[in-house]
């Protein structure tokens, strides 16, 4: 999963592309959608707003579903060049979730160089903050030994 996108030639699937966006630098995700806004034409927003949605977990041990709780997101939708774009972040932050879109719409029709250049060096960084967040937790461990 974290090796998609290493052959510069190879585009990344979408469902990867969006989880990588949804984690992006916000500056350097509006630098791309700017970049990439022009070859949209115009662009028709369907809806940009702020909402509450629930966080499904998976209980391990009993194998069911739950709702942990409700999350802050801003989400955008957007219609452009025959295409569909969307973004969703968590927090408040509406134009980074319409960068997203931008992005998103984009790269429906075709990703180009300068996209998988930008999900390769975000996911890298992505890869490399949650490795240093794992080394952080696993610091904290405690082996214990249970009669």
């Amino acid at each position: 999963m974290f090796d998609q996108g290493d052959d510069p030639a190879q585009p990344f699937d979408h469902a990867r592309m969006l989880d990588i966006l949804a984690r992006a630098d916000a500056d350097r995700l509006a630098v791309l959608a700017e970049e990439l806004l022009g070859g949209l034409g115009a662009v028709e927003v369907v809806q940009s707003r702020t909402g509450l949605v629930m966080l499904p977990l998976r209980d391990t041990v009993q194998g069911t579903d739950f709702h942990l709780g409700e999350v802050l997101v801003a989400e955008a939708h957007i219609r452009a060049a025959g295409t569909e774009g969307y973004g969703m972040i968590v927090g408040r932050d509406l134009t980074r979730a319409m960068a997203m879109a931008v992005v998103d719409a984009a790269a429906s029709l075709g990703q180009t160089p300068a996209i998988r250049a930008f999900l390769r060096r975000e996911a890298a960084e992505q890869a490399a903050a949650d490795n240093a967040r794992l080394r952080e937790v696993e610091a904290t461990r405690v082996d214990m030994e249970t009669f």
